[in-house]
């Protein structure tokens, strides 16, 4: 196929730019920059200047493309995202780019268009498991991905094929997970939540690989992860990592004090993916969260 992929030199992006070259498909990358821009052309992919929010630019890329794959955000890392206002740039992206790119793709003749999103948007289900019929806790920080998953329905229902990828916490070489390894080297605290309680993951690597199994996925919306684990597994594999004997967590009172956008971020959800393997064959390269998955990171350390 011929792929029109947003946020092309993001680490989704640039996950699902080699996923796609592997698979042995044409790629097209919106991107904003010339840095970008060479970048994706190292990937033998062809670089559109251009952003979310200008459909012309959109349109033009996107012909003669046979899916889209709008994986565009700007996620707030570390301490960063506790800050007024830090949530409004990626919350534009998907209450408004989204809308955009859903309808450059019907104007430009688009069949399928694939709708980054995340398991997060799950209520808190504690030891039970969920699948893509659980119920969503919509809050001011995951309404966003509510309306961005709405945008690519509205395609589906106006004649095109839409899926929509609740991906896991992206966990590897990116730079949320860097910055928790820098703090857990100096003996900070990482830990959010209940040591005890469930949290989704997905592999840097495997994001690409889920993408491009999903072009020829069955409309619908599917979870997109490894297997869940306890978030203190998930504190100390950074903290191995970082040459720390075990995870510190945040105290209760940091928690209270990022209100909604770390609420989100300490439920119990114990994802399965098994729904987008049946309806796919897509197998996680990671399925299990193993600190070996930062030895990118240590390298560059």
């Amino acid at each position: 196929m011929r792929v029109f992929v947003t946020g092309g030199n993001g680490v989704m992006g640039l996950s699902t730019l080699r996923a796609l070259r592997d698979a042995g498909h044409e790629v097209v990358a919106l991107v904003r920059s010339e840095g970008a821009a060479a970048l994706v052309r190292s990937l033998d992919a062809e670089p559109v200047r251009g952003n979310v929010h200008d459909s012309a630019s959109l349109v033009a890329g996107m012909r003669s493309c046979d899916a889209v794959a709008n994986l565009a955000t700007r996620i707030p890392v570390g301490s960063a995202a506790l800050r007024p206002g830090s949530l409004k740039a990626v919350d534009r992206i998907r209450l408004v780019g989204a809308r955009t790119v859903a309808e450059s793709a019907r104007r430009a003749g688009v069949g399928r268009l694939l709708q980054q999103s995340l398991s997060f948007i799950y209520a808190d289900a504690g030891e039970t498991w969920i699948d893509e019929t659980s119920p969503v806790d919509v809050t001011g920080a995951t309404e966003p991905l509510v309306v961005a998953e709405e945008h690519a329905q509205a395609f589906d229902r106006d004649g095109g094929e839409a899926v929509s990828l609740r991906f896991g916490l992206v966990t590897g070489e990116d730079r949320n997970t860097a910055w928790l390894l820098r703090r857990a080297a100096r003996g900070r605290s990482i830990g959010l939540g209940v040591g005890e309680s469930w949290m989704h993951v997905v592999h840097t690597d495997d994001v690409g690989t889920a993408v491009e199994a999903a072009l020829t996925a069955p409309p619908g919306t599917y979870n997109v992860g490894a297997d869940p684990v306890r978030r203190r597994d998930y504190a100390d594999a950074i903290a191995t990592a970082a040459g720390r004997r075990e995870a510190h967590f945040l105290p209760g009172w940091v928690l209270r004090a990022g209100g909604h956008k770390l609420e989100l971020l300490v439920r119990s959800q114990r994802v399965s993916s098994q729904r987008f393997t049946d309806a796919t064959g897509w197998l996680p390269a990671h399925p299990v969260l193993r600190a070996e998955w930062l030895d990118g990171l240590v390298r560059h350390a």
